[in-house]
């Protein structure tokens, strides 16, 4: 191993020496050492890596530079420069960092670029049309009421950890609205789904360990690695849960050809796929990749948007009981389902809801690679640079957001302040979240039946949260609500 690494300095050695650049080198950026630069500098436990960078973020207040080997990074969090990266289609390439869930994801839509990108997207929107979205809120509802018999459960707990619930429901939800299986709640406490949603944690914590040492950065190094081995381990269990899930779609679908034709606006997306595999426009591995993708973007995201949602609601109970006073004004019956004119109507709710996205956004940073050189203000950004895009922290800029620290729903219900892209939750220009809306009105729902019945209390407080680096936004701890029958 020792001699692998020898020679990986060695070519690490080399290539610093023909790639240096003396645009990137005035950039400001924490000073490395020769060769590694700051890559030393990352080797350190996930926790204090994510306070480390929100440190650098202090220090350099629009932009800084990192170099790891031979590896160039410039992160911005500047609402301005963010814009001219991603608001239009020159900079559409995802960064080096998502090499490292590119085992699991491969050229799905978060990963592809170019035509292939372009042809999977067009593909995929027609499954978050409006008329789709309306077909999936009694579905998205049927699972919140499943919700709340967990929830009944817990009432005499003095404290529940929200988070595996929640997880639980935005799984039901995205398997049975996207894919078109239903996971019964017996299931859903089966080894192979608790596996599942374990094994898409430990895969960001391998790929967070691997982004922290840049000698580990080419896949037959990494191989050999006893990470590398478990990492092996869990695509396998991601492979066999998603294989089912297409392999169930298919048998229920075989006479489906006929069926897709005349509901085409009620179908599920893993209809359209299979469709296009009839079709010759997508092969077997190619469906494999978006059904990754959508089952991952689709669950744990939306589930880390509620926790945190509802761990604010539960320590502003003032805020808390707005919604509720909002609830009573708008819904026709407060125990029945709801329209999709009284989700719209939700305005307070939907204000609560940006806020805590603004706070804590699910995804806290993404990247790009700098195809062509990139002029930001003063300085020159070299083709070939890794841009890290920090959304967290532009989220917590006080020139964009007065108090910035303070969850604060009503500075959504006036005209934004920000600059258009200092907010950007669900990423910004031609690759943003294709599907914001429909995240959107599950957590409407979700809030929405969650609050009609029970009284959220707090345990967990924003000032307890310790935030741990990974591609999402998780907690090092579980994050408790305490719940409370209204009636």
């Amino acid at each position: 191993m020792w001699r692998i690494l020898c020679i990986f300095i060695i070519i690490l050695k080399s290539v610093a020496w023909f790639l240096k650049c003396k645009e990137f080198q005035v950039i400001p950026g924490p000073r490395g050492i020769f060769i590694l630069h700051n890559a030393l500098e990352f080797m350190m436990d996930p926790v204090k890596l994510f306070y480390y960078f929100r440190g650098l973020t202090n220090t350099y207040k629009r932009l800084f530079k990192l170099q790891l080997g031979p590896v160039k990074v410039i992160i911005i969090h500047n609402p301005e420069d963010i814009e001219a990266v991603i608001n239009g289609t020159k900079y559409i390439s995802k960064g080096y960092v998502y090499n490292f869930i590119k085992p699991w994801l491969k050229e799905g839509l978060i990963l592809s670029k170019g035509k292939k990108w372009h042809v999977r997207r067009k593909m995929i929107t027609p499954a978050f049309h409006f008329n789709v979205l309306n077909n999936f809120k009694l579905v998205i509802e049927k699972n919140a009421r499943n919700l709340l018999k967990f929830l009944d459960r817990e009432t005499k707990s003095p404290k529940t950890d929200i988070s595996p619930l929640l997880h639980n429901f935005t799984l039901n939800t995205i398997c049975e609205t996207a894919m078109g299986i239903t996971i019964d709640e017996e299931s859903t406490q089966t080894y192979s789904v608790q596996e599942y949603k374990r094994s898409i944690h430990k895969l960001g914590q391998y790929a967070v360990y691997r982004a922290q040492r840049v000698w580990l950065y080419p896949d037959f190094v990494f191989n050999l690695t006893n990470i590398g081995r478990k990492q092996k381990k869990v695509l396998r269990i991601l492979s066999s849960f998603r294989t089912q899930v297409v392999d169930k779609r298919r048998e229920q679908n075989l006479d489906g050809q006929e069926d897709f034709k005349q509901t085409k606006k009620s179908v599920v997306l893993l209809d359209i796929l299979l469709q296009a595999e009839r079709d010759r426009l997508i092969d077997s591995e190619g469906i494999g990749e978006e059904v990754d993708t959508f089952m991952f973007g689709g669950h744990d995201t939306t589930s880390i948007a509620l926790t945190f949602i509802f761990l604010l609601l539960a320590n502003h109970q003032n805020v808390q009981e707005k919604i509720v006073d909002e609830l009573n004004n708008v819904l026709s019956s407060f125990d029945g389902d709801v329209t999709t004119a009284e989700l719209l109507q939700m305005k307070y709710m939907e204000c609560c809801i940006k806020e805590s996205l603004r706070l804590y956004p699910p995804i806290p940073a993404i990247t790009r690679n700098i195809d062509v050189p990139l002029k930001l203000r003063d300085y020159e950004i070299p083709s070939g640079t890794e841009c890290g895009i920090l959304i967290y922290d532009l989220h917590r800029r006080s020139d964009q957001f007065v108090e910035p620290l303070e969850f604060r729903p009503e500075r959504f219900q006036t005209e934004p302040t920000w600059q258009p892209y200092g907010y950007i939750p669900f990423s910004a220009g031609p690759r943003n979240c294709i599907g914001q809306k429909f995240a959107m009105m599950e957590m409407k729902l979700a809030v929405t039946t969650v609050l009609r019945r029970f009284r959220l209390l707090p345990v967990t407080t924003p000032r307890d949260l310790i935030i741990t680096t990974d591609y999402v936004l998780r907690t090092k701890h579980p994050v408790y609500v305490k719940f409370q029958k209204r009636y």
